[in-house]
């Protein structure tokens, strides 16, 4: 039997080029978006949303920020199960790679004091996010699970998309705040840039799709719903 082929760009890929290529993407994406989480951690002027309500936890519970963002996305997971979402691989695999590349990445930077520094990192952070973010979504095995939250209880509730994202993501930010979560500069640019460079390195880094769709990716994924993350 001859296995599946497809072209694009004149380039004969088959079927398990293509999975293992967006294998490689998924992990690749998720780890970078923990050592992109870490670098804006270390640099103190603000983190992305979610991680504003880790860092708030870690500073009360005493746990890694990369432990409670497990905990964390364990506990928005179990919330699918209401909302009748279905997670895919790259869903599961969201929850534990991203904390766990957080807190390496955290261990292996060293700390920084001054501006001078602590502005590359933010830019640096931010930038890498994005292009973490193109790898993994383009690797269509599933929403993370903050994600599919998102979709979840816009499809439940018939209110858009964009509403429940700000409302869920403004009442973690209050909430991390609260509780001590870094709120700055970084926090804004971050909102301000991230869509637009998740969907570049969305659009460079597509994998062309499978004839007769796939088994392993967990369909009806909307981008708009992630690429303001």
């Amino acid at each position: 039997m001859r296995q599946a082929t497809t072209t694009t760009g004149g380039t004969l890929l088959s079927t398990t080029d293509r999975l293992g290529r967006r294998l490689i993407q998924l992990y690749a994406g998720l780890a970078l978006y923990g050592a992109s989480s870490a670098l804006l951690v270390e640099a103190g002027l603000g983190l992305e949303p979610w991680n504003v309500l880790h860092q708030g936890l870690a500073e009360l519970t005493g746990l890694t920020i990369g432990v409670v963002s497990i905990v964390v996305g364990a506990a928005v997971l179990l919330l699918w199960v209401p909302l009748r979402q279905r997670p895919g691989l790259g869903t599961v695999s969201n929850v534990f790679v991203v904390g766990i590349a957080m807190d390496g990445a955290l261990a292996a930077l060293p700390e920084v004091h001054t501006l001078t520094v602590r502005i590359p990192l933010l830019v640096a952070g931010i930038v890498l996010n994005g292009v973490a973010t193109g790898l993994y979504i383009a690797a269509r095995f599933g929403p993370g699970p903050r994600d599919g939250l998102m979709t979840g209880l816009h499809r439940r509730t018939g209110r858009s998309i964009r509403l429940m994202r700000t409302a869920v993501e403004v009442a973690v930010v209050v909430t991390g705040f609260l509780l001590g979560g870094t709120i700055g500069i970084g926090t804004l640019l971050y909102a301000l840039t991230i869509g637009p460079l998740a969907q570049f390195f969305l659009r460079v880094f597509a994998v062309p799709a499978a004839p007769g769709g796939s088994t392993v990716v967990a369909t009806g994924q909307p981008r708009r719903a992630i690429l303001r993350r």
